[in-house]
């Protein structure tokens, strides 16, 4: 019998379990992994799929309608369907919101949680979107003793940010901010780099979420040139999102500086002064692992 997952379903989700399970899940044969486009004016439909050999298939899919807002409708709308490895059956109907917020912020947890220092204190958030946060709920279950600072351009964003999120200090200094945070973790749509290399500080680590597409970016070159690069998966970072596509293709870094991605997680380490990048660019194969840990999770 398909189940279908609310939801209401992440009461029961744990964020270190997950990020331990996608962990897991790249310890499995690499997935095949395909994306779907297709156009009408202004709207889109997504499809993503995945298809990991002892997890299954998902296939995410999704719409995107920019017109819907004025008229009091959500933009996006969606579902993820999850399959049986073994015969193809339809398992479950995931509700896309809760697979999409927690794949993201999971994903970032993971390299989080390898990458930065485990005495982290000061949390910074750029971005006060709906990203932010989930970045929020999952780095707090990781650096439970960490203090919170949200960033956004707007700062009635940041404001409603902290009243959403109790205590959480705004700052109005993005550089100030930056250069005494632990962790800074960014989720903005920018197209031209907001965090600059010459504020970075020895020890910090870097969580770059923002960027998707080619003509995005949330830091600039010298920010790369001194931070340890890594990413969840080089098939869905280095050719596709502006963040690094455009330093490789200008020669600001070169391919080897992008040091390993989740398929060599033992390769995820730091040294006391480092400063530690990572770039969480996504993929259907994440959408998969993290639909199968909700389904494994989930008692109705």
């Amino acid at each position: 019998m398909t189940q279908f997952i609310p939801f209401e379903a992440e009461d029961q989700l744990d964020w270190i379990a997950l990020s331990d399970a996608l962990a897991v899940g790249h310890k499995a044969p690499k997935g095949t992994v395909e994306d779907v486009f297709l156009y009408r004016d202004d709207n889109t439909l997504l499809n993503r799929s995945a298809w990991i050999k002892g997890m299954g298939l998902a296939v995410k899919c999704a719409t995107v309608f920019p017109g819907n807002p004025a008229l009091g409708k959500p933009m996006i709308a969606g579902a993820v369907n999850l399959f049986s490895d073994n015969d193809g059956r339809l398992e479950a109907i995931l509700d896309f919101a809760l697979v999409t917020k927690w794949k993201t912020a999971g994903d970032s947890l993971l390299a989080a949680r390898r990458l930065a220092r485990p005495d982290s204190r000061n949390i910074l958030i750029v971005g006060a979107g709906t990203v932010g946060r989930s970045l929020w709920q999952a780095y707090g279950a990781a650096f439970p003793a960490a203090k919170f600072t949200v960033w956004n351009r707007s700062p009635a964003g940041a404001a409603q940010f902290a009243q959403d999120c109790p205590g959480v200090a705004v700052a109005d200094d993005l550089e100030a901010a930056v250069r005494t945070a632990d962790i800074v973790t960014s989720a903005t749509m920018s197209t031209d780099p907001i965090i600059m290399g010459d504020w970075l500080q020895p020890g910090q680590h870097i969580d770059l979420i923002g960027a998707y597409r080619p003509d995005m970016r949330e830091v600039d070159d010298t920010a790369l040139r001194r931070s340890r690069i890594f990413v969840d998966s080089f098939d869905t970072t280095l050719d596709h999102i502006g963040e690094l596509k455009r330093p490789l293709a200008s020669g600001a870094i070169v391919r080897d500086d992008v040091l390993a991605d989740f398929y060599a997680l033992d390769q995820f380490t730091r040294q006391p002064g480092d400063i530690t990048l990572f770039k969480n660019g996504g993929g259907a194969h994440l959408d998969l692992m993290t639909s199968r840990y909700i389904l494994e999770s989930y008692k109705p």
